[in-house]
């Protein structure tokens, strides 16, 4: 039988393409991941992250400009020396928590439920503990506090806040009730750290019954931390280390 040289080229042609295609079957394609609303505010509250850190980013910068412009200055001769070492002193202590301070803030007093009602109950629904006071703590540091104190006693990152019977030692110093638990920062927006709904001051007052008054105020005076503390394990790095 004689074959037809046309018939044979489309042939050819059909199996090649039949290969190809069978090839690109065979590739992963990517799997298109379907856009939700929850996916949307994820992507949104990343971009927001990095635009937050944008912006601290850019503070940073500009603080270290203002270093080496004072710098500069120094070595010109157009700064005192000793002066400009003096301010960054008193501005690191202050930082650190090592000089007083005052500014806008609310001051919070707590007390134990004295009420003859609430004895023979629940433990934890008549007495302040340690976590209760540690939690207020917490919610006045996210709500943007810049400087806090527990009856005058400087609260810092090391500051330890511990139960000791029906006292609280803090600093290593104990404190019965009232506790007076004083803030700087917007007193506004600390005040609803404590009083808002689905806060744990509010829950402390309305459930567990913790006697909880809060007020703001124009001036609120925060000690200088006046304890001891020194780094046992901790070392600083330096540069080549």
């Amino acid at each position: 039988m004689k074959i037809n040289r046309t018939n044979l080229v489309v042939f050819g042609l059909s199996v090649m393409l039949g290969i190809i295609i069978a090839v690109q079957f065979k590739q992963k394609v990517p799997e298109m991941i379907p856009v939700t609303l929850k996916s949307i505010e994820t992507t949104k509250n990343e971009i927001n992250a990095l635009y937050k850190e944008i912006e601290e980013l850019k503070i940073m910068i500009k603080d270290k400009e203002e270093k080496i412009e004072m710098y500069e200055s120094i070595l010109d001769g157009n700064e005192n020396l000793s002066s400009v070492l003096k301010e960054e002193l008193r501005k690191n202590k202050t930082i650190a928590g090592f000089e007083t301070i005052k500014g806008p803030g609310i001051m919070v007093k707590m007390t134990d439920n004295m009420d003859e009602n609430a004895f023979g109950q629940a433990f934890d629904m008549d007495l302040i503990h340690d976590t209760d006071v540690l939690r207020i703590i917490n919610d006045l540091r996210i709500a943007g506090a810049e400087a806090i104190s527990i009856n005058n006693q400087r609260v810092l990152s090391f500051s330890e806040i511990k139960c000791g019977g029906p006292i609280i030692r803090i600093n290593g110093r104990s404190i019965g009730t009232p506790i007076y638990i004083r803030a700087i920062g917007d007193p506004q927006v600390l005040s609803a750290a404590i009083n808002a709904p689905n806060t744990y001051g509010y829950a402390l007052k309305n459930i567990s019954q913790i006697n909880i008054e809060t007020s703001m105020e124009d001036e609120i005076i925060i000690p200088a931390y006046n304890g001891v503390f020194q780094f046992r394990y901790a070392k600083p790095v330096r540069e080549g280390d």
